[in-house]
């Protein structure tokens, strides 16, 4: 804010002291405006460059802050966490879920090999009649 306002006195100041010199030479009414104008611009283009540069390194900052600040900022960065943690839910969801289809293929493959076990015996001849 104070480059701004430092920037703008400067502005003004030059564009006085323009309108002072081109009076002084004869110069009235609009033409003096028009011509101490050109010249302020001129000069403020040469002289105060720098303080140009800061003026506009600040009003960016201050650009950059405000929209961050802004309700619509805070909306999207709180968006994007409620987007993480669902994600975190999912996965969790997810790792719980191939675990117990884990298990239960193991429980299944151990129920699988006593079936054919018992399948097996009862399959097996009886050694009183002989088999042709």
């Amino acid at each position: 804010m104070r480059s701004w306002l430092t920037y703008t006195a400067a502005r003004v100041a030059l564009f006085a002291g323009a309108f002072g010199v081109v009076y002084l030479f004869g110069a009235r009414s609009w033409v003096a405006l028009i011509l101490a104008w050109v010249i302020s611009g001129l000069a403020s283009y040469v002289l105060l460059s720098k303080w140009r540069d800061q003026m506009s390194s600040s009003v960016t900052e201050w650009s950059r802050k405000r929209k961050e600040e802004s309700v619509g900022g805070r909306l999207v960065g709180g968006a994007a966490r409620e987007d993480e943690i669902q994600d975190e839910i999912l996965r969790a969801q997810e790792e719980k879920a191939a675990e117990s289809v884990d298990s239960d293929a193991t429980t299944a493959d151990e129920s699988a090999t006593d079936t054919v076990a018992e399948a097996a015996s009862a399959v097996e001849p009886k050694a009183d009649k002989p088999v042709k």
